[in-house]
């Protein structure tokens, strides 16, 4: 049993360090923030800050008159 859990994690280690070298050379790596990605925007998502932001510029009160 102890074999077993030793094997699993130094195959886990090896993928960890495997990802890592991965990232740290892939110089394209994706910008994961909404307003700095641009397929979000192209699709016109934006961050809840943004859209907060957005609602309360625009914000109108009911009158209940």
């Amino acid at each position: 049993m102890i074999t077993f859990f030793i094997i699993v994690l130094f195959l886990i280690g090896i993928a960890l360090i495997a990802l890592g070298i991965g990232l740290f050379f892939h110089r394209d790596f994706p910008d994961t923030h909404i307003s700095r990605n641009k397929h979000m925007r192209d699709r016109g998502i934006t961050c809840a800050n943004s859209t907060d932001a957005n609602e309360r510029q625009n914000y109108k009160p009911i009158d209940n008159r």
